[in-house]
């Protein structure tokens, strides 16, 4: 225990400096919100990395997805690594950087307010954000819960309350510089303890090959009557493992908190290494968290059966973890706080600066100059994670729904609304304002009719994360068709969005060659 209260100890005393350390970089809105677009490949391809991955993926998807799909479900972190972090930056991250600039915005929705010259736009986007931002968030919180109970013996309660206070802090004090600064010191924590987890995992199976061949033993006749299935290349259902990829990597694309690191890209040169490093933090991260989660059938004496008959999906990773020795456990408590911390504090911070730049800022109170919008952020911050605390504390003591089917309430909508029409916007000029509404009523009314009526949607589409999944696949057609039938957008206004990926720049002959 006095291990393990140690490591915690320096954790946190490390967090509060660099949030102190930071707070000169926070003393604009510019500088709070994107640390004055000059933050490097290494902090920026931590702070995506950190923040696509937390206590969601760790605790419960690879905890759910795992029982489900076996080793199969390694296939996720996979797809997370390439479609969900290395495409993205070639795909978005320059023309992100470029256009936002141009626009000088510096959230998704000023984007949009922007691009598309709509200020209702703007708004209905910064209240899907803030709305749909917490359930995500009270995820966070739930993913530490029976962890802190098996290591420490507290109640949960105490643990979002301190978690809260602690992100709350670095956050209000050094803004998206500390965010970032932290993400990165979180995110090397990250690697050495999934890294830890696996090989002690591995070892108390017999090793690799011994535990891929326990699994090809597990039998599930509720499942699949087909032998080794837990054990086989696509697992028992591989079209609901389809899903869950389309949703957790896909959706990337579109998640305001993800793309937002693109705005503050220092060089062209940190969009390559950032690439790389991203792609290579995902395989580690989101690859190994599948990759243990996919043994969770090994500790099914040790796994919460529900009063239904059902399975705690929460419980299968701490049942894994459970007997592991006292050090590896503190090492594990930090990585899952690591990971919900660096991924809560990019949740506030987008949400706060949301809600202050496209939605006060002129509308609710008309005259903000710099000083006062960065005091409402710095408050609404507050804000938002007392409301996520007191959500997550209602979930937990009603225990409403598992931690994977709140994220994919969360991504679904946000992801379903946001993807096809930024995607489109960045790259093509006849999109219409009608495309983008429709785009949005699409995702919002099927996400939230899944929430009230899901057993009246098809089976297929019954779950969330496969709501979700569509909702983002469904954005990618009506966007383009909507745009075709409607309205195209004044000529004048396109090309002044467009104009800045004409600008001429000037580069020395040892990163060209110039023969153009």
């Amino acid at each position: 225990m006095i291990i393990k209260i140690l490591l915690l100890l320096v954790f946190f005393a490390v967090t509060i400096f660099v949030g102190v350390y930071s707070r000169r970089r926070a003393s604009s809105v510019s500088g709070f919100v994107l640390a004055g677009r000059s933050v490097g490949p290494w902090l920026t391809a931590f702070a995506y990395g950190t923040s696509y991955f937390s206590a969601v993926v760790f605790i419960g998807y690879a905890g759910q997805f795992g029982w489900k799909f076996g080793t199969a479900a390694t296939w996720i972190g996979l797809g997370n690594a390439f479609i969900g972090a290395l495409l993205p930056w070639i795909i978005l991250g320059r023309r992100t950087r470029i256009m936002t600039h141009h626009l000088k915005s510096a959230t998704m929705p000023e984007f949009f307010g922007s691009r598309f010259k709509s200020t209702p736009l703007k708004i209905g986007a910064a209240l899907l954000v803030f709305v749909f931002l917490i359930p995500y968030t009270a995820a966070l919180y739930n993913g530490l819960s029976i962890l802190f109970s098996m290591a420490f013996g507290i109640d949960f309660i105490y643990c979002i309350i301190g978690m809260a206070i602690l992100t709350g802090v670095y956050v209000v004090i050094g803004g998206y510089f500390a965010t970032a600064l932290n993400d990165f010191i979180q995110g090397i924590i990250m690697l050495v303890g999934i890294v830890a987890v696996i090989a002690v995992v591995l070892n108390n199976n017999g090793g690799f090959m011994a535990a891929i061949e326990a699994m090809a033993h597990v039998e599930d006749a509720a499942v699949s009557s087909a032998p080794g299935v837990f054990a086989s290349f696509f697992g028992p259902d591989p079209l609901g493992l389809i899903g869950v990829i389309i949703l957790t990597s896909l959706g990337t694309w579109g998640l305001p908190q993800m793309i937002s690191k693109f705005y503050s890209i220092k060089s062209e040169k940190a969009i390559f290494k950032g690439a790389i490093i991203s792609t290579i933090f995902a395989l580690v991260i989101a690859g190994g968290s599948y990759f243990l989660g996919s043994f969770g059938r090994l500790y099914s004496g040790s796994v919460e059966i529900l009063p239904n008959g059902g399975v705690n999906f929460d419980s299968i990773v701490p049942a894994i973890l459970a007997n592991f020795p006292d050090l590896l456990i503190g090492v594990v408590v930090l990585l899952v706080l690591a990971a919900s911390m660096s991924t809560l504090s990019s949740l506030v911070m987008t949400s706060s600066s949301t809600l202050t730049l496209d939605f006060i800022k002129g509308h609710v109170i008309s005259r903000m100059d710099d000083k006062r919008q960065l005091l409402v952020i710095r408050c609404l911050l507050v804000v938002f994670i007392v409301i996520s605390v007191i959500i997550a504390t209602i979930q937990y003591k009603g225990g409403i729904t598992f931690i994977a089917q709140l994220m994919g309430i969360s991504w679904g909508t946000l992801a379903g609304s946001f993807l096809a029409p930024f995607l489109y916007g960045l790259y093509w000029k006849r999109v219409s304002k009608a495309s983008v509404w429709c785009c949005f009523g699409f995702s919002t009314v099927l996400m939230v009719l899944n929430i009230f009526f899901r057993n009246s949607f098809p089976e297929i589409l019954k779950s969330p994360i496969n709501a979700g999944a569509f909702a983002m696949l469904a954005g990618l057609v009506i966007v383009p068709v909507v745009s075709f039938l409607t309205k195209a957008p004044p000529k004048a206004d396109v090309e002044a969005c467009f104009a800045c990926y004409d600008e001429t720049t000037s580069v020395k002959v040892g990163s060209d060659l110039g023969e153009n």
